[in-house]
């Protein structure tokens, strides 16, 4: 479920997105809401509770970013009241003076359904004060022999009638509260329950389950709203085959759509008309839907890798119908690429998106009716950025990818949330890779993830991507599931390539196709297809925060072998004291003098040694399996002391501590092959220089040397950045220094200010259209200039950076009167 927004001006539940300045930088982001507090609850009172925004694909609310490579820049945390509104009171016996204490679930403590349905016949009366839902259901024993009571979900439902193969059932025969409907000795074998209930979608404003807006009926059924429709056993994995009847006014509601292929339609009496929907596949209820309501729709087609023609519709109220046709292509190549990437062709004769005003939940991925907020798919060149088209493509190919990846295999329990949507992120983010920037969207991910999933990992709400338990499902659609999912899913390509990734999806799809698995099932499925053993990599899965990777390096000349020692250490999270290591793949590659790639050719680790061999091609970047708390990688045939390019393309989602010096780490930004890591080359840089500049790092001490001097963008004259510092004393000395730089300095290093942040901590970006410049350090005197772009400070450059320091002194003096 991608739960993003988008909004020009800012982002919240329902109105905003993820934003990125840039095309292709846009990445997949979710979120769903917390329960902040509930109200008692009697049979004559609303049951409110509050609701406050969590910060999450799927699918959204965040306010957009400046265009630069931080995708995110601030939070928007919306609160908002939820009201369920029973029809009427219920029966006194099932008065409840207060309602049930939380509680909590617990992963370990899960048990398969006692009872397993068929096939689920669904037929909807839409009304204009009520509606009435008659669910027809094939019920069969989860295993022979079974005499426990079936016990159904319900929320804010009136009973009207529940039959057992057609007899109708006595008070006594079942039990109904605010939360269950319970038949206490259900007839043995397979059989077949009927229940109507009545419901009043007018009156229901949590936008869960059957609801009705701007003069729409629409469904949110993700992650527990079914149970607002009918009685029903609300788990994910409880699979059926579903067949939907919809009768309304014409006149009112001319559209009538629901999951799977139109079987059938027509006119009734009383100026009412019908449709009836059938999916030939099985399905969790969560992935029910049903729209209803005056709308109309853009329609093309495709032909899928088969010869199969799939009608396409994006259906929309009439005046936002225009603003659809890049939702449309997006939604054309999302279907091209699954098919040559991941060999996934669609499975049915229609595919439906509906645009909708009020969704809550950004976009949901619901079985060929994919439901999405208006403002995360209408865009037109008058008014969108390069950023809203990212982002459409993205999200449209994210719901559309969940088709195999959270449909057709869906997860077991909420607990393997991951599962569905840490999968799904990587796909989307790869889709947006192929058509965009790959490099340019890795940096935005990983911006993203550095901003909002590491805080997260190391604060009190740290929890791993599959959590251990839950009161509120609805606490867990978070970044780590999401975000921190997708980069676990990322390593597992890391280290089998794509090729083996592409096995590994293939087993998994073959041994699992129309089953409810778990995260286990998937690692098995990648493990078994490449004949390999991961050991421990399944916690990540089950420990929570980010792990600190440091790394040591030495060379020996004489058997020219070069040295990598490795240390990881886990912080402890709430409830985690103790962590066990991590198995983190590392991505290495070693820069010669010349600034190219050495040919690796075997390394040596824990006692065996590994010879790297590429079917008869050089190795330039092989991928090390760290995996004990302390381990040494040694290369041979190494003829000169390298540079090592370390966890290339960010291999894996730790905080990396290296020996790098700051030479290296120029001559990396210069040369390094791997263009996310010269990014990344450069903000360490950046890091360090600022952290240097800054006033509280320097006190009253003597700035020494070039590279503790700082310019404003568009400027030669350094140190101006620290003038706003109250010491007098550093002040004066900045200047001095300044000018002693602008009149000696040969060389500048033009270079873009940093625009993201670096595990958290912020670099303020340079206005727009600007350059920072940097004076020659004392550290780039080896690099050549050759390997980096160097201009000559030119005799104009000269005379305006005299002036600029002319101008520093004249301001610091008038500050000093004027503190006087």
């Amino acid at each position: 479920m991608a739960r993003r927004l988008i909004s020009p001006a800012a982002a919240c539940r329902g109105c905003g997105f993820v934003k990125s300045g840039f095309l292709g930088a846009f990445s997949s982001f979710h979120y769903q809401s917390l329960p902040l507090c509930s109200s008692k609850r009697s049979s004559s009172v609303k049951n409110c509770s509050s609701y406050h925004a969590n910060l999450r694909k799927g699918a959204s609310r965040w306010i957009r970013s400046d265009p630069s490579l931080s995708v995110n820049s601030a939070k928007f945390v919306a609160k908002r009241t939820c009201c369920s509104v029973a029809t009427e009171p219920p029966p006194a016996a099932t008065e409840e003076t207060e309602m049930d204490a939380p509680k909590e679930i617990f992963l370990k403590d899960y048990k398969k359904p006692d009872y397993l349905f068929d096939t689920v016949d669904l037929q909807f009366q839409l009304g204009e004060e009520k509606t009435i839902v008659t669910s027809k259901i094939a019920v069969s024993p989860g295993a022979e022999g079974m005499s426990s009571p079936l016990v159904l979900h319900g929320s804010d439902l009136k009973l009207l009638s529940i039959k057992v193969n057609g007899n109708e059932l006595k008070g006594e025969e079942y039990t109904v509260n605010s939360r269950h409907l319970t038949l206490s000795t259900p007839p043995p074998g397979v059989f077949n329950l009927e229940i109507v209930t009545e419901i009043c979608p007018q009156l229901n404003t949590s936008l869960e389950g059957l609801y009705k807006s701007t003069g729409n009926f629409c469904t949110q059924c993700e992650a527990e709203g079914f149970r607002k429709i009918t009685y029903f056993q609300d788990r994910p994995d409880v699979m059926a085959k579903y067949t939907c009847r919809i009768e309304a006014d014409k006149t009112l509601y001319p559209v009538l759509l629901s999951n799977g292929n139109l079987i059938e339609q027509g006119d009734l009496e009383g100026g009412k008309h019908y449709a009836l929907w059938e999916d030939p596949f099985k399905k969790p209820c969560y992935l029910f839907a049903l729209v209803a309501g005056q709308l109309e729709c853009r329609e093309d087609s495709f032909v899928t890798c088969s010869g199969r023609k799939v009608a396409l519709r994006i259906w929309t109220p009439s005046q936002d119908l225009p603003k659809t046709a890049h939702a449309m292509y997006s939604l054309k190549a999302a279907m091209k690429w699954d098919e040559e990437v991941f060999g996934l062709e669609y499975d049915l004769d229609l595919f439906n998106i509906v645009v909708v005003p009020d969704f809550n939940m950004g976009a949901m991925e619901n079985k060929s009716l994919n439901i999405f907020q208006s403002r995360l798919v209408l865009a037109s060149p008058e008014t969108a950025t390069d950023g809203d088209y990212a982002a459409i493509l993205g999200v449209v190919g994210h719901e559309y990818f969940h088709n195999w990846t959270g449909n057709r295999v869906t997860c077991r329990d909420w607990f393997q949330l991951t599962l569905k949507e840490g999968l799904t992120v990587f796909r989307d983010q790869e889709f947006s890779s192929d058509l965009g920037c790959r490099t340019v969207k890795r940096i935005a991910d990983v911006s993203k993830l550095r901003t909002y999933q590491f805080p997260q990992d190391a604060g009190p709400m740290a929890h791993p991507i599959r959590p251990h338990s839950y009161i509120k499902m609805d606490n867990f659609y978070t970044v780590t599931v999401y975000e921190k999912g997708a980069e676990v899913v990322r390593m597992y390509k890391t280290m089998f390539g794509a090729s083996g990734f592409r096995k590994g999806m293939d087993l998994y799809f073959q041994r699992h196709d129309g089953q409810a698995v778990t995260c286990e099932d998937f690692y098995a499925a990648m493990c078994d297809a490449n004949n390999a053993q991961l050991p421990n990599f399944l916690q990540w899965y089950s420990q929570a925060g980010t792990p600190t990777v440091k790394v040591a390096s030495s060379y020996d000349e004489s058997s020219q072998t070069f040295s990598l020692k490795f240390s990881q250490e886990v912080p402890a999270t709430p409830g985690q004291p103790v962590k066990e290591p991590m198995f983190i793949p590392v991505a290495v590659g070693l820069v010669d003098s010349s600034g190219k790639d050495m040919p690796l050719t075997s390394v040596y680790s824990d006692g065996t040694l590994q010879t790297l061999s590429g079917d008869g091609q050089p190795v330039f970047t092989t991928v090390l399996q760290f995996k004990k708390k302390e381990e040494e990688f040694i290369f041979n045939n190494v003829p000169e002391r390298p540079v090592p390019s370390l966890l290339r393309g960010y291999s894996a989602p730790v905080r990396l501590d290296s020996d790098l010096s700051d030479s290296d780490l120029f001559f990396l930004l210069a040369n390094d092959s791997d263009e996310f890591n010269r990014w990344e080359a450069g903000q360490v840089l950046a890091r360090k220089f600022n952290a240097k500049i800054s006033p509280e790092s320097m006190g009253d001490k003597e700035v020494e040397g070039t590279e503790a001097s700082a310019c404003r963008p568009g400027t030669a004259a350094p140190a101006m950045q620290c003038l706003s510092t109250s010491k007098k004393e550093m002040s004066k000395k900045l200047v001095e220094k300044a000018r002693s730089i602008s009149q000696t300095a040969e060389r500048v290093v033009w270079t873009r200010r940093p625009a993201t942040s670096i595990e958290g901590e912020a670099i303020s970006p340079a206005p727009t259209g600007q350059m920072g410049a940097i004076a020659a350090a004392p550290a780039m005197q080896s690099i050549s200039s050759e390997n980096l772009r160097v201009r000559g400070l030119s005799a104009s450059k000269q005379q305006t950076s005299n002036k600029s320091v002319r101008r520093a002194r004249s301001t610091s003096s008038a500050r000093s009167t004027s503190s006087a």
